[in-house]
């Protein structure tokens, strides 16, 4: 079949593949649901049945194409590292810090959170982001604090809407990974699985197409256990300020937000770009949170539109879409496209300023329930320190009052009043200062002054 995708080959070696890999994935997919708000799991229907992938036409093919790469793809170009790929001394490297880090994560989190954003920037390791994605989204957190609620979850029989619904959707989860290809294989049955749960968890948002890549590529890596409106409307504030004539152009054909951006956020691109910048996207996301998928979707309208020519190039709707949803492989290079998205000009404080001014704007008579976009966590800081906070609130415990019996205390003699009768203020200073001088005596009263006393 061809070398495994990494970060989860050795588990799928174990016989109980399934009951071991779906907790964490679980726990990991509620997690990333909290940071993005419940708005990521609104059902809403990218696309009908006839134009999804996964026809049996695609998995068939000569022998050499049936090799898979470095992520497990069968035929797929990332057999090999390519030019921009960092060299394996540099992975070691890198991945030696990872070990470092997250063996001490609070002290790292605490003290050391800039070096943990930069060396997300940089790319996770492979070989660790099954230990680092549950750090950073704090779903290690919820694992311990919950031990039993996936298996509950797992073992209670799923709704039969939604487990036909799902159940249709399988095959076509990247149907050309290694792991997804038997209908009857760990991969397929896994998600299932996950997918399920999560609808028995939060029944009132059931599922929707857009949970299955993202529930997938977890399962690739991970160790086993009305909002989409506005984000359009901050997407579109965004493009407003930062590329004012792609944002012109859009207007003038008629090309709105909610033609494109949904399948970008609620699959979290993981069906718009190469697999190699969806993880390097997914490890951005996971440190710092919703900003990133701006600045992805930024960068991806900039590379589409960014020139005269491209805009001169697409004079209506249909064109302006096609290359939206083409961008050339050649403008999608790991490090260069990654770089571009951390230089797009747009702070955390820019996008929640913008996200009050959207809110603000939206008609009250909106259907559905309000959108939440306050419920998302910027990044693994701010989990990390909800985290913290809330372990310090549950562990404080009252404090029972207690009487306190002092012994009693010894009785004192008491303080004598010292003996001054009699006694001169001449005196009492020649005794402190030793032995009177000798000579002849003297009347005190006959002394013409104070200051004759000899001391």
């Amino acid at each position: 079949m061809g070398a495994q995708a990494p970060g989860w080959s050795e588990a799928a070696s174990h016989t109980g593949f399934p009951h071991i890999l779906q907790p964490v994935v679980a726990w990991v997919w509620g997690t990333m649901a909290q940071a993005l708000g419940e708005d990521l799991v609104q059902p809403f229907e990218l696309q009908d049945d006839s134009s999804s992938l996964g026809s049996d036409s695609e998995l068939s093919g000569p022998g050499p194409y049936r090799q898979a790469d470095r992520y497990g793809f069968i035929g797929g170009s990332s057999a090999e590292p390519g030019p921009g790929h960092p060299p394996a001394d540099l992975i070691r490297q890198r991945e030696m810090k990872w070990v470092e880090m997250t063996s001490h994560w609070e002290k790292t989190m605490s003290r050391r959170y800039k070096k943990v954003k930069m060396q997300c920037r940089k790319g996770i390791p492979s070989a660790l982001r099954a230990r680092c994605w549950p750090l950073l989204c704090g779903a290690h957190v919820c694992q311990k604090n919950s031990p039993g609620t996936y298996q509950e979850l797992a073992e209670a029989p799923g709704d039969p809407q939604w487990m036909e619904t799902i159940s249709r959707d399988l095959h076509r989860q990247f149907p050309l990974h290694e792991m997804f290809v038997s209908p009857q294989g760990h991969g397929q049955q896994g998600l299932l699985q996950v997918l399920k749960a999560y609808t028995l968890h939060r029944p009132e948002q059931g599922y929707c197409q857009a949970q299955g890549p993202v529930a997938a590529v977890l399962l690739m890596h991970l160790p086993p256990e009305e909002a989409v409106q506005l984000d359009a409307e901050v997407f579109m504030a965004l493009l407003r300020r930062l590329l004012p004539r792609v944002h012109k152009h859009l207007q003038q054909v008629g090309v709105g937000p909610l033609l494109y951006l949904p399948e970008w956020f609620l699959c979290l691109f993981a069906r718009s770009l190469p697999f190699p910048i969806v993880l390097r996207v997914w490890d951005a996301f996971l440190s710092e949170g919703v900003k990133v998928l701006f600045r992805v979707g930024l960068t991806l309208v900039r590379l589409a539109l960014g020139t005269t020519e491209q805009r001169l190039a697409c004079p209506g709707l249909l064109e302006t879409l096609g290359a939206l949803r083409a961008i050339p492989p050649t403008q999608l290079q790991e490090e260069v496209f990654m770089s571009q998205v951390h230089s797009m000009a747009l702070s955390e404080q820019d996008l929640q300023r913008e996200i009050r001014v959207q809110l603000a704007r939206l008609p009250e008579s909106t259907s559905g329930p309000p959108p939440r976009p306050q419920a998302r966590l910027p990044g693994a800081q701010a989990i990390f320190e909800a985290q913290q906070l809330a372990g310090a609130q549950g562990s404080a415990k009252p404090e029972v009052p207690r009487i306190v019996v002092q012994p009693p205390e010894e009785p004192r003699p008491p303080r004598r009043k010292p003996q001054t009768r009699g006694k001169t203020f001449h005196g009492l200073l020649t005794r402190s200062r030793g032995p009177p001088i000798e000579g002849p005596p003297r009347s005190h009263r006959g002394s013409t002054s104070f200051l004759d006393t000899r001391f």
